[in-house]
């Protein structure tokens, strides 16, 4: 199963024009924890590339909607990525072996996460949801049971609607940390 993720995951990124995707080896499908072995692998990624960025999921549960963000490895990578960005990343005595590696502490500016209960900010992504679509089809061991174009539209619809943009519209919603 995990070659056909990764297949997967690279389709989806290539949809949306991502070139370069790397994988966390070691850690398997539905059994992701926040560990510190987790986290000195996310620390050592985003030392590495040193990003002003990071999008990750939520490590917030939402109880109205138990599938898809509240799924556990979803919540483990955003609980795991969010102690990498900090304090891990920026602190120096983090994870020294890091800095054998070469890898400097780097401090990321802003954290967006998707998919958590009290998001603050609107992405009106009307013109990319053929991007969008292309990169939700590329998972069809996780999508193609559904009726994915209509499901992913509504929700779109309903984030759009509920942020006062025009009818029509399509948008995705996030919660932006910054943290300095």
């Amino acid at each position: 199963m995990r070659k056909i993720r990764e297949k997967e995951q690279r389709a989806a990124a290539a949809a949306v024009g991502v070139r370069q995707v790397e994988f966390l080896d070691g850690y398997a499908d539905g059994m992701l924890a926040p560990t510190l072995e987790l986290r000195r692998d996310i620390t050592a990624v985003i030392r590495r590339f040193r990003p002003d960025r990071v999008l990750t999921s939520s490590p917030l549960r939402r109880w109205e909607r138990l599938a898809g963000p509240s799924h556990p490895d979803h919540l483990a990578a955003g609980e795991a990525t969010t102690c990498a960005i900090y304090p891990d990343a920026r602190n120096r005595f983090a994870f020294p072996e890091l800095l054998e590696q070469g890898l400097e502490p780097w401090v990321v500016r802003e954290v967006w996460y998707a998919g958590g209960p009290a998001p603050d900010h609107v992405v009106d992504i009307t013109e990319r949801y053929p991007r969008k679509l292309a990169a939700m089809r590329a998972h069809a061991t996780q999508t193609g049971h559904m009726d994915l174009e209509t499901w992913l539209r509504d929700v779109l619809t309903t984030v759009a609607e509920n942020a006062g943009l025009p009818a029509g519209r399509l948008a995705e919603a996030f919660t932006v940390l910054r943290t300095e």
